[in-house]
């Protein structure tokens, strides 16, 4: 059942990063789901770096730095989709 909470989880948090940053984004609703996984995966890496990966309460910290790793690795991927694709040209 994890599996599907990381599914889901990493799908919200992919969409709140497309959300966050500027213009449109032409990856895949797929590929923004595996890059919110990989952001909440990253955040909670960095939460358990700095010690507060498990607190008493709602987890904020680990919460925003899960936010943070999803948008910048839905931002890097953007930017390696649209090399892949196409280049500078503009994407339809």
């Amino acid at each position: 059942m994890s599996w599907l909470w990381a599914i889901i989880v990493g799908f919200v948090l992919g969409l709140i990063a497309r959300a966050v940053l500027p213009g449109k984004q032409f990856q895949p609703l797929w590929l923004t789901t595996l890059f919110g996984i990989a952001g909440g995966i990253l955040g909670n890496a960095v939460a358990v770096w700095i010690g507060v990966g498990e607190t008493k309460g709602i987890d904020w910290t680990r919460h925003l730095l899960q936010l943070a790793g999803a948008v910048l690795i839905v931002a890097l991927g953007e930017m390696v989709y649209k090399s892949l694709k196409g280049g500078s040209k503009q994407m339809t």
